[in-house]
């Protein structure tokens, strides 16, 4: 708790400007014996202070297909000795099986509500997301959280990873324009001419 006298003088305003704010329902005080209080959370509201966050890493890992498992594994370790030899505090580990273009991924939704952490790290671009990396980067370091990429380069995705990902792009596309019942038969034969021209 502070002292109310501290906490008009750390603003710049006079304790009758406080008793104002008060009568106008701007601020509670805590009365505590024969003195006022304000809680340290108030202090730090109307004073801009924000409470940093303690220096947490997250390592999130994915891949487009169960098939794909033993990549998931490989890519948690590699990440995780990065982060080691970083001397990053690894607080989670998250792995997830899903499409790059999926924006229904749970394990990655709950990441970004509870922003708990300080740096998010990544093994290549796609692997967070196919589409709209910058997006997520910049609405996470509005909350002061790095996305780190630890490969940079552009990445030749895996064959198969690719074209799992263009197949639900299909499919997504044709039950919108077929409706849900014909569109994964208008995918299936899509998906036969393309193997066709190969």
């Amino acid at each position: 708790m502070i002292k109310l006298s501290k906490f008009a003088k750390d603003l710049g305003v006079t304790k009758m400007t406080l008793w104002n704010w008060k009568k106008q329902e701007k601020l509670e005080f805590h009365k505590i014996g024969s003195m006022n209080y304000v809680d340290v959370e108030t202090y730090n509201k109307f004073l801009g202070i924000q409470e940093q966050k303690k220096d947490s890493t997250v390592i999130y890992c994915r891949v487009s297909s169960s098939q794909n498992k033993s990549d998931l594994e490989s890519q948690k370790e590699r990440l995780t000795s990065y982060c080691v030899a970083k001397g990053y505090s690894i607080t989670k580990v998250v792995t997830e099986i899903g499409s790059g273009i999926n924006d229904q991924r749970p394990k990655l939704l709950k990441l970004l509500k509870e922003k708990d952490f300080t740096r998010l790290v990544v093994e290549h671009k796609d692997r967070l997301t196919r589409f709209g990396f910058h997006y997520i980067e910049t609405l996470l370091s509005s909350d002061n959280i790095r996305v780190e990429v630890v490969n940079t380069c552009e990445q030749s995705a895996a064959k198969d990873d690719l074209v799992e990902d263009f197949v639900s792009i299909i499919t997504s596309f044709c039950a919108r324009i077929y409706g849900k019942r014909r569109s994964k038969r208008a995918t299936e034969k899509l998906i036969s001419e393309l193997n066709q021209k190969q």
